[in-house]
């Protein structure tokens, strides 16, 4: 059992924490102040190759394992949580575009999201039912070798600023659940295509989020991925990548707010000596370090389970996104704590990890949804056995 990174591994995060470095950090703050979605950067990450990274090299991506994924967005989101959140949602659209598009799809569409040409949103949640996906309202009726699709989709990330969406929507009877659900394809700016305001959010401030609208929007039948009634299937498997994804944007914000919490106590004095001379804060620097490298853990191994197929890969991704962002969240509050009122201020990059990581427990599937997943794995009989062996 190695833990230890190879070479090739090593060199991915230190080109991912170069390009943090150089083109993240030091604009984050601003463009959270001013809700800026850094279009012109996000292109210069595809040129960077981090908009396909699991894409097949034979498809335009690097070809990346969900663990090398994991280790490239731990470092990002040390520059700016939010955008590199953004990212992530841009390639599990291209992935899954390049995985069960057809032919043509992938010939009009992969590259140019791969290099950043052409913005991605992911349009799973409705207004009527967020942690109940199946129970989805959006409609997609054939009508020759068109679909036509009603309905609307909320908190869609980078919506206004995209140029395709992988929409769910129900092509089966009202009543006919997960099995009814097919993924379409649809340019952003076809006919019936309406959005809402950018919605004004606690964090995440520096990516577009909007309510879309579809009003008898027409489709090609061949623009839908995978078979009819496969939409909930592929909706499923792009959420374990993605729930892996933002666990690690909290491993990167809690990695980063751990340094700022270090680095406060070695500089900051009370009571003629420095902060971090009084072990009452050295616990607590060691507890936030504790738990991040157990988060890590978490993510990797379930990155690893994933990569390999492994039967129970998607119980494994729910309680490494359950740990990891409620980690992330806690680890951002307690910095902000040790810093004490300059914490608070926004001259401080810590009140905004702490808004932008407390989505984190909420997006991809809540925390709460994540462990219904976990517990009905574990009433499963053996699984809990397993478990130990695993």
């Amino acid at each position: 059992m190695d833990f230890s990174l190879t070479d090739d591994q090593k060199a991915l995060v230190q080109a991912a924490a170069d390009f943090s470095r150089a083109e993240l950090a030091d604009h984050a703050a601003e463009w959270d102040a001013t809700s800026h979605f850094p279009v012109d950067v996000i292109r210069r990450a595809g040129e960077a190759g981090f908009l396909g990274i699991y894409i097949p090299e034979e498809r335009g991506g690097l070809g990346l394992s969900r663990l090398d994924a994991s280790l490239i967005f731990e470092q990002l989101s040390q520059g700016c949580i939010a955008t590199t959140a953004y990212l992530t949602i841009h390639n599990m659209v291209a992935w899954m575009v390049a995985s069960w598009g057809s032919e043509a799809l992938r010939r009009t569409w992969v590259e140019r999201l791969i290099g950043g040409e052409c913005l991605g949103c992911y349009c799973l949640t409705e207004p009527g039912s967020g942690s109940d996906a199946a129970s989805l309202r959006t409609r997609a009726v054939r009508e020759g070798d068109e679909y036509v699709i009603s309905g609307s989709k909320m908190f869609i990330s980078g919506a206004g600023a995209n140029d395709v969406m992988v929409v769910m929507a129900r092509t089966g009877a009202p009543d006919s659940g997960a099995g009814g659900v097919s993924a379409i394809l649809v340019p952003a700016d076809a006919a019936g295509i309406e959005y809402g305001k950018n919605e004004e959010k606690m964090g995440w401030k520096s990516q577009p989020t909007r309510l879309v609208s579809f009003d008898g929007v027409r489709v090609p039948v061949a623009n839908r991925l995978g078979e009819e009634g496969e939409g909930f299937k592929l909706a499923m498997k792009g959420l374990d990548g993605g729930r892996l994804n933002i666990a690690s944007c909290s491993l990167g914000a809690a990695q980063h707010a751990l340094t700022l919490a270090r680095n406060y106590l070695g500089e900051r004095k009370q009571f003629g000596r420095e902060l971090a001379q009084f072990q009452a804060l050295q616990f607590k620097l060691a507890d936030m370090a504790t738990e991040l490298t157990a988060a890590r853990l978490m993510v990797r191994h379930a990155a690893w389970r994933l990569d390999h197929d492994d039967p129970e890969a998607t119980a494994y991704c729910a309680m490494a996104k359950r740990h990891a962002t409620d980690m992330g969240f806690n680890v951002c509050n307690e910095a902000l704590q040790l810093h004490g009122g300059y914490g608070y201020l926004r001259e401080f990059p810590l009140e905004r990890m702490v808004r932008d990581t407390r989505v984190h427990q909420i997006l991809e599937g809540t925390n709460e949804i994540m462990r219904v997943i976990v517990a009905r794995r574990l009433l499963a009989d053996g699984v809990i056995e397993a478990l130990q062996s695993s």
